[in-house]
């Protein structure tokens, strides 16, 4: 059965949420790190997390990322995503090129534009002044963008006074490659097509905006073919939320099941004033959730498929699913584990 139809999964990655208890926030993070070291022993290609804002979990990517590059050796890190409106591309670039840096070139970023969410809250404490007419729009994450590409300030003859003597000014550290590892998380027809003509690659997932149609993945589809026929050659990676309960118990397997119930009446009707469009969970034993991505007209369309863990679960049932679909799912989809490459000391 492996590779059923046009399918043919070379990469695949996992999305944790990084929870944790409100009033112990060292045992969620601290579980965290061992979901991504886990996650590496079980030979995935990514390990992803959010960044999230005023919720117990991560709220700084670039803080946890910069732990897990010491947990960890083989595993690309990445980040989905970060909304870049409380950030100063400059500041952020410095931090994340840092993360690259410490992890020897595994760190992969992604990002997304626009008003960020709880601004009425949080943007009085980031900014000064009136921020309601800040800029939110997709250039910020050119200026991100640029400040990673390692170009010297001034012109030749600009140096500036450090203990190590006169240096040309340019971002510290340079983390070469890294722009090449940029993400935009993109919902729309013109976010796609903006990733596409500026050479990012592409993170879509299980939310979309419904443009011109009320299906998921007609709408998905075309988010794709957007970001291609832009000029586009770059990665795409595509996320679901997908919880097989094969080595779980009776009643793990009823909360699972639960919480996809709990979830399914956003995926019948677009939501809200943008429509936005949802995904339905995968959830089942491996031949349940398999007959359902055979059934993905998604797939077909990408080589990289990104395992997105739900909220609020236990460590030990992120740490099975992790397992159940390295081992029963995964390779029906073409995956192959890749071997380990040791590097001489």
């Amino acid at each position: 059965m492996t590779g059923v139809g046009n399918i043919s999964i070379s990469h695949i990655g996992f999305l944790t949420p990084g929870n944790y208890p409100d009033d112990d926030p060292l045992s969620g993070l601290e579980q965290t790190l061992q979901q991504l070291q886990y996650g590496e022993e079980l030979g995935f290609e990514s390990a992803w997390v959010r960044q999230r804002h005023l919720e117990p979990g991560i709220s700084s990517a670039s803080a946890f990322l910069a732990a897990a590059t010491q947990r960890t050796s083989r595993i690309e890190l990445g980040t989905a995503v970060i909304p870049i409106g409380y950030e100063s591309p400059y500041r952020l670039a410095e931090d994340l090129a840092t993360v690259d840096v410490l992890a020897r070139g595994r760190l992969n970023i992604g990002v997304s534009a626009g008003r960020p969410l709880h601004a009425e809250l949080i943007a009085p404490l980031v900014f000064d002044g009136d921020w309601s007419g800040y800029d939110f729009s997709h250039d910020r994450v050119l200026r991100f963008a640029d400040n990673l590409r390692g170009t010297y300030l001034g012109d030749e003859r600009t140096l500036i006074k450090t203990p190590f003597g006169p240096q040309r000014p340019r971002l510290q550290p340079y983390a070469r490659g890294l722009i090449d590892r940029i993400w935009y998380g993109g919902g729309s027809q013109r976010s796609a097509a903006w990733a596409g003509r500026n050479g990012f690659n592409l993170l879509t997932g299980n939310v979309i905006t419904g443009e011109g149609t009320d299906d998921f993945f007609t709408a998905q589809s075309r988010l794709i073919e957007t970001f291609r026929s832009a000029g586009s050659h770059r990665r795409v990676a595509l996320g679901r939320v997908i919880v097989p309960f094969d080595r779980a118990d009776a009643a793990t397997r009823r909360r699972y099941r639960d919480y996809a119930d709990g979830r399914h009446a956003r995926t019948l009707s677009p939501q809200g004033e943008r429509r936005t469009l949802f995904a339905r969970d995968v959830v089942g034993t491996s031949d349940e959730i398999l007959e359902q991505l055979f059934a993905d007209p998604i797939l077909p369309e990408v080589g990289e498929l990104r395992l997105e863990l739900p909220y609020e679960f236990e460590h030990e049932e992120y740490r099975q699913i992790l397992h159940d679909f390295v081992t029963t799912i995964a390779p029906e989809l073409g995956w192959k584990r890749q071997p380990e490459i040791r590097v001489a000391s």
